[in-house]
């Protein structure tokens, strides 16, 4: 990487994360630790990494370090969405002809060591052009500017995760030379088991059955400083819901894609499979959900924003008018929180998952459920599915809910029936989402018409694939049906 790049960013870091780099070195001289993953997320959320050794850790945090534009280029199979040799990279963009390098630039503040992994420590990036301007399609930053455009205003974020995957254990890896799979053609999977039975919500002896991968889980959970709650046996057979305690914003969602790797990676070791995708293949099985909490801070007064002044009111004229944005742009954002074809068959009636744009006290059949819990004021957005992007996912709420308090959207009336009353119905599908979002102007202003143009066509390229998959089987009905292609795009990656 070139020097211009140290010296025009590394001076915008802020006095903590100057303290961190200090801290960071010393950690890894004193723990030995020979290998550093170098982290970034991309476009769909995913950690990409590089792993270096120790001794060259210090450049690294120094200078850089070069990565390949390569991904940047891919659907969620791998499949080139856009030519990287003809000029501008099929996006227009100079910078990107050729598939050459950009540059990570480590954020001290993520630094940790891997309890699962021997003498491994990781950190997470941002990236950056040759120029030194950042990456117009690193969500990381994109998330950051959302949480700067809000903190302009006076306001921090504050968002608690509460979120739900499957746990399976392997019986056959499938891993054979005829079954290594192709760009756009996935692999077929592993063959796993369920780990437990299902339809008894809350059932002690379910997590006793699984106690001794549990324990592991949680010790290396709580080891990386994630600030886990509770681990619960949910509804649906070998389902899980891990919730944490609020944390800042970026924080947030740093740690979402530090738990997806986390439990991913420490669960195939001890020969199991996690999914975060939304709803697996296999029978019986229920549809997976990521609620995201969320509140404000005044930042004039240190104090929750969503507090109401009336004891008769559940949350303050602000939390009602940040509510009101995100459920005006809740349909273009949908692409953002649920962002797979498979998330869209969580979406039924009375099902605990939404359907359309409203907002309720403590119901759960609506998508944004006030907590009735005035000193503790918040709500959680349950539209989300734990594959989504979590800075995307963020970025999209900060965003809608930014507009809500800047123009004083009324959310309307709370509703008492979630699925019958008459609000706006969410898309129906991937197809539907992209489509409204590709029509929408408010995420083009906010985030980049560059970078919202180019999302859609990733996500057209998987689609596409999908429609093709099913005209092939002649499936002419899968709103809630979930097919082999889904199993096979999804199950491992996410």
């Amino acid at each position: 990487m070139s020097e211009q790049i140290a010296l025009l960013e590394h001076p915008n870091w802020n006095e903590e994360q100057k303290e961190a780099v200090v801290r960071v070195k010393q950690i890894v001289e004193e723990n030995k630790l020979q290998l550093i993953r170098i982290a970034w997320a991309d476009q769909h959320g995913i950690s990409r990494a590089k792993t270096i050794t120790a001794n060259n850790f210090d450049s690294i945090l120094k200078n850089g370090m070069d990565f390949n534009m390569g991904p940047l280029f891919f659907d969620t199979a791998n499949l080139p969405v856009y030519n990287p040799f003809e000029w501008g990279g099929g996006v227009g963009l100079e910078e990107m002809t050729g598939c050459p390098n950009y540059t990570l630039v480590p954020d001290p503040l993520t630094f940790r060591i891997l309890p699962w992994a021997p003498n491994t420590g990781w950190i997470l990036c941002d990236a950056y052009l040759k120029s030194g301007q950042p990456l117009m399609y690193d969500t990381r930053q994109i998330c950051k500017q959302a949480l700067a455009d809000l903190r302009n205003q006076g306001y921090e974020m504050k968002v608690g995760l509460e979120v739900e995957f499957v746990l399976t254990k392997i019986e056959d890896t499938n891993l054979t030379m005829d079954n290594l799979g192709a760009p756009g053609s996935p692999t077929i999977p592993p063959t796993v088991r369920p780990v437990s039975r299902g339809y008894q919500y809350q059932l002690e002896s379910h997590n006793d059955e699984i106690d001794e991968i549990l324990q592991v889980l949680i010790s290396h959970i709580t080891n990386l400083g994630l600030p886990l709650r509770t681990i619960e046996d949910e509804f649906g057979p070998s389902q899980l819901e891990f919730t944490f305690a609020p944390m800042d914003g970026i924080q947030a969602a740093d740690a979402m894609m530090l738990l997806r790797t986390a439990v991913k990676q420490i669960c195939r070791r001890h020969g199991y499979i996690a999914t975060f995708m939304c709803r697996p293949v296999f029978q019986g099985m229920a549809a997976n959900g990521w609620h995201m909490h969320q509140s404000l801070v005044d930042l004039r007064t240190g104090q929750n924003a969503f507090v109401p002044t009336s004891v008769n009111e559940p949350i303050s004229d602000i939390g009602r008018q940040f509510i009101g944005g995100i459920i005006k742009h809740a349909r273009a954002a949908t692409a953002f929180t649920t962002p797979t074809v498979n998330g869209y068959k969580r979406f039924r009636e009375n099902s605990l998952a939404p359907d359309r744009a409203g907002w309720g006290l403590d119901n759960r059949g609506t998508m944004i459920r006030v907590m009735e819990d005035p000193k503790n004021a918040r709500f959680e957005n349950r539209v989300g599915e734990p594959a989504a992007n979590p800075y995307l996912y963020l970025a999209s709420q900060i965003y809608a809910g930014l507009d809500g308090i800047q123009n004083n959207i009324d959310p309307g009336n709370p509703s008492t029936e979630g699925y019958s009353d008459e609000k706006e119905a969410l898309p129906k599908s991937l197809e539907e989402a992209i489509d409204v979002l590709k029509n929408d102007s408010f995420f083009k202003e906010k985030m980049g018409a560059l970078f919202i143009d180019y999302l859609v066509s990733l996500k057209m390229s998987e689609l596409n694939r999908y429609k093709q998959f099913l005209k092939d089987h002649q499936i002419e009905e899968d709103q809630y049906t979930v097919t082999e292609w889904e199993h096979r795009e999804y199950f491992e990656i996410y």
